[in-house]
């Protein structure tokens, strides 16, 4: 039996908020490239359904990614991969996502 498809979402969040405020440092630009293509890739494959961030700009700015997976570990890998949050340049938290409706 094929294990079931389930959502997570994880939450990433700036440590460096001036990064935010003034633009990001020539390291944060090269790695907020690598996160929008790691991004993209993923979202060609259908495994990220959804990428985006809050458009304030100060220490309650915040990023979600909604990923498709068969079980936790693979949407833990998921976001511990993205170049963001491998890099340290934000933080990030997984949960468990229920769909509950959808546009057609």
């Amino acid at each position: 039996m094929a294990d079931k498809v389930q959502h997570f979402i994880y939450v990433i969040r700036a440590k460096r908020f001036e990064m935010l405020r003034s633009g990001p440092t020539a390291e944060e630009a090269r790695v907020l490239q690598e996160h929008s293509d790691y991004l993209k890739g993923l979202a060609d494959k259908r495994i990220v359904v959804l990428a985006g961030c809050t458009l304030n700009n100060d220490e309650t700015t915040f990023g979600i990614v909604i990923v498709k997976a068969v079980h936790e570990m693979a949407a833990r890998a998921v976001m511990e991969n993205d170049p963001f949050v491998k890099s340290g340049l934000m933080n990030a938290t997984l949960f468990p996502f229920g769909v509950a409706f959808t546009a057609t």
